[in-house]
C-alpha cells in the first residue's frame, strides 16, 4: 500500500523525535548534565507547557470541544509517566544505541504479546521472529565488555512495555492533539510526587536543562502527537515496520553526536531483534 506525501512527512519526523529523544537523554544523562529525575520532570513539564500552548492556538478560533470529544485516558498517562522515569534512569548506564534497541524491541514483543492474548494465533513464520528475537535478547545481555548494565535493561524493556500499551491505548485517536495534551497534563501529580522526592538530589546545568526542554517540547511532546497523526494513514504493518527503524537511527545519533561506538555485539543484537521482529510483522497473514 502506498502511503501519501503528508503522512510519510509525519512519519518521518515522528521516527526522527522517536531516536532523537534517545540521543538527548544520552547526551544529558551520559555526560552528567542532569540527572535522571530532573530530566524527566522537565521534559514532561515541557510536553505539558507546548502541547497546551499548541492546544489553546489551534482551539482558539474553533468551537470548543464537545463534550463527547476524546482527552486522553488516565491510564496512558500512567503509562506515559512509567515510560519517561524507566527511560531516563536507564539511560544513565545504555549508551544510545543499545537503550533504543531494546525498548523498541520491548515494545514490538508487548504488542505483539497482546494480540497473542487477544486470541490471535501465530504463523509458523511468526513464531521464528519470536524465538530469533528473543535469542537477540538473550545474546544482548551475555556477559560482555559490552553489555549493557542488568540494570539499564531492565528499565529500558519496562519503559518499552509502558510505551507499547501508551500505544495501544492510543490506537485509533481521533483527537491525537487533545489526547496526547491531556495525556501528559495527567502526569502532573506523578511528576510533583517525583520533584518531591528527589529535589534535594538534583544536579542541573544549563546544558542538560536545554536538553531536557527539547526532549519534551519537540521530540515528546510534538513527536508523539505527529505519530498518532501519522498512524491514521498507515496500516497496522507499516508502522510496526517504520519503527523498526528508530534504533538504526538513534545508533547513528549516537555515533554523530555522542562519540560513541557500534561494537559489534550490538550490530549482532539488532540483526537478531529487528530481524525476528520484521518476520514476526510480515509473517501475519494479510486478510485485510
Amino acid at each position: 500500500m502506498t502511503i501519501n506525501i503528508k503522512t510519510l512527512g509525519y512519519t518521518t519526523f515522528a521516527l526522527f523525535a522517536f531516536a532523537g529523544n534517545s540521543v538527548l537523554c544520552r547526551l544529558a544523562l551520559g555526560e552528567g548534565q542532569i540527572d535522571a529525575a530532573s530530566f524527566t520532570v522537565i521534559r514532561l513539564l515541557s510536553g505539558i507547557i507546548t502541547l497546551v500552548i499548541i492546544l489553546l492556538l489551534t482551539q482558539g478560533a474553533k468551537k470548543p470541544l464537545q463534550k463527547n470529544a476524546s482527552k486522553g485516558s488516565w491510564t496512558a498517562a500512567l503509562m506515559l509517566f512509567v515510560y519517561a522515569i524507566a527511560f531516563s534512569y536507564a539511560y544513565v548506564s545504555l549508551d544510545t544505541g543499545t537503550g533504543a534497541l531494546v525498548l523498541f524491541g520491548a515494545v514490538q514483543i508487548t504488542m505483539l504479546l497482546m494480540a497473542i492474548l487477544s486470541g490471535n494465533r501465530l504463523h509458523y513464520v511468526e513464531w521464528i521472529g519470536v524465538v530469533t528475537a528473543f535469542g537477540g535478547f538473550v545474546y544482548l545481555v551475555l556477559p560482555s565488555v559490552s553489555t549493557p548494565s542488568l540494570t539499564g535493561f531492565i528499565l529500558m524493556t519496562v519503559a518499552g512495555i509502558a510505551w507499547g500499551f501508551y500505544s495501544l491505548k492510543g490506537k485509533g485517536s481521533k483527537h491525537p492533539l487533545d489526547d496526547t495534551a491531556y495525556n501528559f497534563l495527567r502526569t502532573l501529580p506523578l511528576v510533583a510526587i517525583l520533584l518531591a522526592l528527589t529535589i534535594q538530589q538534583s544536579h542541573l546545568s544549563q546544558t542538560g536543562i536545554a536538553l531536557a526542554v527539547v526532549s519534551g517540547a519537540v521530540t515528546s511532546g510534538i513527536g508523539y502527537t505527529l505519530w498518532y497523526i501519522a498512524l491514521g494513514g498507515l496500516t497496522s504493518t507499516q508502522a510496526a515496520v517504520l519503527q523498526l527503524l528508530v534504533p538504526v537511527i538513534a545508533a547513528i545519533g549516537g555515533v554523530m553526536f555522542a562519540g560513541e561506538m557500534i561494537s559489534a555485539r550490538l550490530v549482532v543484537a539488532s540483526l537478531l531483534v529487528l530481524g525476528g521482529i520484521l518476520l514476526v510483522v510480515l509473517g501475519r497473514p494479510t486478510s485485510k
